[in-house]
């Protein structure tokens, strides 16, 4: 069976990267709060543990929480620079990073109209992959352009995570259901709706991460 770093491998072969998906926070290690000596020591364990592990480390400002935001936050200040990421990768020994680079946790309601779309820092990407010399991971690539998406990739994203796309695919399946079925109590009959629309999006990405192959 192949492994992530077989994956993360052929991803920078073939120019693609590999969907995330995730609708609800089911996650077994969450994350590792520490920072400095304590960040090195604590992947420094987790490689004792098992050197299989890849650890991934997030670097800069990207805000918070998987839901819909009235205003975008201003996270200019909290951008990664190359600089922060080669001395990040280097005195942590991270696996992946997770730069800022115009991204954000969550979408706005403008977003969800399909009026406004995230746009990325290309170039600083280009940079980041370039001084840090680790794969790539884009955290809040829910609601990003989709050119962008595609540029992101080209310089050098390995990996997208996408989660409000799928929440709102799967309220608006679920609306979709019982507005078709008004009278249906039948949870089984109501939930094939939003599956299919969390389907839908997800083949979407997948298609677009692989080069639309």
């Amino acid at each position: 069976m192949r492994g992530l770093r077989d994956a993360l491998e052929q991803s920078e072969k073939d120019g693609v990267a590999i969907g995330h998906f995730n609708v609800a926070d089911w996650v077994l290690l969450k994350a590792v709060l520490a920072s400095g000596q304590e960040l090195k020591e604590a992947v420094d364990t987790l490689k004792t543990i098992n050197s299989a592990i890849l650890v991934e480390g997030e670097i800069g400002d990207i805000g918070t929480g998987s839901e819909i935001h009235e205003k975008a936050p201003d996270l200019s200040r909290g951008l990664t620079s190359p600089a922060e990421a080669k001395q990040f990768v280097e005195s942590t020994g991270v696996d992946i990073l997770a730069p800022a680079v115009g991204n954000m946790h969550g979408m706005l309601k403008s977003m969800v109209q399909g009026q406004t779309r995230k746009r990325l820092d290309i170039q600083r990407i280009a940079q980041i992959k370039s001084a840090a010399r680790v794969p790539l991971t884009l955290h809040g690539g829910s609601g990003t352009d989709d050119d962008d998406l595609r540029k992101a990739i080209a310089a050098g994203i390995n990996i997208i995570h996408v989660n409000t796309e799928l929440r709102v695919a799967w309220r608006h399946g679920l609306e979709e259901g019982l507005a078709k079925q008004p009278d249906e109590v039948v949870p089984y009959k109501i939930l094939p709706f939003a599956v299919e629309s969390v389907k839908k999006v997800a083949r979407s990405r997948l298609k677009l991460f692989n080069a639309d192959r």
